[in-house]
């Protein structure tokens, strides 16, 4: 059994300490000391994302309880996309999005506990081979294996350094370095933080540009903050002192690689962004006044906070343009002068423009499509990591859960139909489509939290965002049956 111990900031007096604890011994993670002295010509990207985190969940939406400054700070000096959308109001399909640019449904990557196909193309993959980036991955992966040589590997995916977890995952977390079992010693958020910050720093000192993702397991329950982040919010009861203190465990990882991009110098030239993978549960979460919740195509279920920081390039504003995980691979290949390798269908559009002043509207929908006929995989993280120490150590085959892989061959006949439901998302106009060819139209700029179907008063539009859907919805099956493979 390995434990790694991992050196972590702490939270002093509502805010980010300026420091870090010392380091509690020898770490696969340490950091070198010396610091490069140009930052590469090409940006640097750094993508995190929470587990759960509804929309309302951040100070800087006017939570009345939470403490979020480095989120709140990134909010007031960066780009905040407050019309943000996961691809799905579940975990892995909206990380598998992420990756590749395409709506999770076309890689059957359906609910929580699916792979990620081997066939699909992830950013990190092409960012390392065409653009010679380092590309490394931190956190809950849940999109398939953590063995070394697992096909749905990080590694498989393009990530030439990782530490990941099968799932979300509490404080001394169990993780897969680089196919080697290790279990960090520390607050969840920290220590998953201080695995990226390693790779950042000798990334730097390579003088390499690097892409860094950081996926974390909070707030997803059950919570479990540690005694210093209750103690923040000693008048909640205890599952919102827990599930409060998780969040704030997160913005202070998040503070710790911000103040490390400030220290190496390297902060004009990397683009921070910051999100959660679909709303929160209802129970603890604030979903900012929106309907619904995590497993909904509600706004409570896929509209998530969102945050581009960027000192050199991106000036602070406050973006109403929808976009979403989707765009995050056409974004950082367009940013990196880097083409697809295919011409394959993506759902996403590059934000450069946005990020840049110049996009007044979104140039394509957005389409959602939540297919629920098979279900998701039960991926108990620790576990599993446990499960592949022993198997090493005892030299025999590695049989351990490696998540649902729904692969191309399977004829999907059932799609024919559109099971599931879906969304379609035009400006300010969001079609439902419920309960097979049941439709609701409404209108987010007048109505955000969808309380007045206005479709008998706009047949039209309902019509003409109709045929768009089912066009897209086409596509998306030609996809998930292997036709772009």
């Amino acid at each position: 059994m390995t434990q790694t111990p991992i050196s972590r900031r702490r939270f002093l007096g509502g805010a980010a300490a300026a420091a870090g604890a010392a380091a509690l011994g020898p770490t696969p993670f340490s950091r070198r000391a010396g610091h490069a002295t140009a930052a590469p010509e090409r940006p640097n990207f750094i993508f995190c994302m929470t587990d759960d985190q509804g929309y309302g969940d951040v100070g800087y939406m006017g939570h009345p309880v939470l403490q979020t400054p480095v989120l709140d700070d990134m909010a007031a000096t960066g780009l905040r996309l407050d019309r943000f959308y996961a691809a799905s109001p579940v975990c892995s399909p909206t990380r598998a999005s992420a990756l590749t640019g395409r709506h999770p449904t076309r890689m059957g990557c359906f609910l929580w506990g699916h792979a990620l196909r081997p066939q699909e193309h992830t950013v990190a993959q092409v960012l390392r081979d065409a653009g010679s980036y380092r590309t490394g991955f931190f956190g809950k992966w849940h999109l398939g294996s953590v063995r070394e040589e697992g096909a749905t590997s990080p590694g498989a995916h393009g990530f030439t350094e990782w530490a990941a977890a099968p799932n979300f995952y509490m404080n001394d977390p169990w993780m897969s370095h680089n196919g080697q079992p290790v279990q960090l010693m520390g607050e969840g958020s920290a220590v998953t933080a201080e695995a990226a910050m390693a790779f950042i720093e000798e990334s730097v000192e390579a003088g390499e540009p690097f892409v860094a993702f950081l996926w974390f397991g909070s707030p997803h329950t059950p919570h479990e903050a540690t005694e210093e982040l209750q103690a923040l919010y000693p008048d909640q009861p205890s599952n919102l002192r827990n599930y409060y203190g998780e969040i704030t465990g997160v913005d202070i990882a998040v503070g710790m690689v911000r103040d490390q991009l400030r220290e190496l110098g390297v902060e004009e030239n990397t683009l921070l962004c910051f999100t959660s993978d679909n709303g929160g549960r209802l129970d603890e979460a604030d979903n900012g006044g929106l309907r619904g919740e995590k497993g909904e195509l509600w706004e409570g279920g896929v509209r998530v906070p969102a945050l581009i920081e960027w000192p050199g390039r991106v000036a602070h504003r406050v973006s109403e343009i929808p976009a979403g995980t989707v765009d995050l691979y056409p974004t950082l290949l367009d940013l990196a002068s880097v083409a697809p390798p295919d011409n394959r269908p993506l759902d996403g559009v590059s934000l450069a423009p946005l990020l840049d002043g110049a996009m007044e509207a979104r140039p394509s929908p957005l389409g959602f499509w939540h297919y629920t006929g098979v279900p998701g995989q039960i991926m108990r993280s620790d576990e599993i990591v446990q499960e592949l120490q022993a198997a090493l150590e005892a030299g025999g085959p590695v049989e351990i859960n490696e998540g649902r892989l729904n692969g191309p061959d399977d004829a999907y006949e059932d799609f024919d139909g559109r099971p599931g439901a879906a969304a379609w998302i035009d400006g300010d106009w969001k079609l439902h489509r419920r309960d097979g060819e049941h439709f609701e139209l409404y209108n987010l700029r007048d109505d955000p939290a969808e309380q007045r179907d206005v479709l008998a008063d706009n047949p039209d539009r309902a019509a003409t965002m109709r045929a768009a859907l089912r066009e897209w919805e086409e596509s998306v099956t030609r996809s998930l049956r292997g036709g772009d493979y």
